[in-house]
């Protein structure tokens, strides 16, 4: 049973905080800080809205509550299990996706270049019209989270989405149907480009495998947990990039652009592919590690 001195919900924010410290954990599944993260599995558990705790701190909580919140704060701490991995379920820009141990946990920061006004605002556009947009494939889907955003943004647009894991699929599977985008995105398992033979695109979005392999075999418990393959991105973690760029062309109507997320590696992309003109995009997380380029 729960510390009979926990009540509130206030109560099992600052015990989970100061377990997580005391426990060394690692966070950056979607929370980049023990707060942030201690407050998701209290509210995601509790089944309250993740965007603010603040309404409910002082909220008294059931015994069966109490009960529930200690043992999801227990098993972060024992299991070191990303903790989306726990409630099976995360948020990108409060959009819901199911996750589970089959995906690595969707973070990806085009997921907020989506919501960012580059597509059809008001300023600066990386697509002008995106209801002219007729077709979007978004590459190494995962849980399929870039399809589901990218049918919002380009409404008019019919979405493929590839991946090399039969696993992941079916958790791509799962947000499609909770998204009820079956009519609109459809999954196809294999390398790369191979699934969608000669079929050409206006969009290709893509957030592939980029972490060195030294990294990779250096992982906290947290990321080790997730796919290896879905982090691997060869010796310096630039092999997936690399073959997007060089078949990207083939699969890209007239105009067409890839929008990739590929961590750090900037300098060395620029030197391997001097004529393509890199527009590097930044977000509130990163710098230089997502670039627009057309062909």
């Amino acid at each position: 049973m729960p510390d009979p001195s926990l009540i509130t919900i206030r109560d099992f924010l600052r015990h989970a905080v100061s377990s997580f410290r005391r426990a060394g954990l690692v966070h950056g599944h979607g929370t980049t800080s023990v707060i942030d993260e201690a407050a998701f599995l209290v509210l995601e558990t509790l089944k309250l809205p993740v965007d603010d705790i603040n309404p409910w701190l002082d909220a008294r909580l059931l015994p069966e509550e109490r009960k529930a919140l200690a043992d999801i704060i227990s098993a972060r701490i024992t299991t070191r299990k990303p903790a989306a991995y726990l409630t099976r379920r995360t948020y990108i820009h409060g959009v819901p996706f199911h996750v589970d141990e089959r995906v690595i946990v969707p973070r990806s920061y085009i997921g907020e270049l989506m919501f960012s006004g580059l597509f059809g605002g008001d300023g600066f556009n990386l697509i002008d019209d995106p209801q002219a947009v007729d077709g979007v494939l978004d590459l190494c889907t995962g849980s399929g989270c870039l399809a589901v955003l990218a049918a919002g943004v380009f409404a008019n647009a019919m979405i493929d989405a590839t991946d090399l894991s039969a696993a992941a699929l079916e958790v791509a599977a799962i947000n499609v149907r909770d998204h009820d985008l079956a009519d609109r995105v459809s999954l196809h398992q294999g390398d790369l480009f191979a699934p969608v033979k000669d079929r050409r695109y206006d969009l290709i979005i893509t957030n592939p495998p980029y972490v060195a392999a030294a990294e990779v075999a250096a992982f906290a418990p947290e990321y080790a947990a997730e796919p290896t393959m879905a982090h691997l991105g060869g010796a310096d973690g630039l092999d997936l990039v690399r073959r997007i760029l060089r078949e990207a062309p083939q699969h890209l109507n007239s105009g067409g652009a890839l929008l990739c997320e590929m961590g750090l590696g900037r300098e060395i992309i620029e030197a391997e592919f001097p004529a393509l003109d890199f527009l590097w995009l930044d977000t509130e997380e990163s710098e230089g590690e997502v670039f627009f380029v057309r062909f």
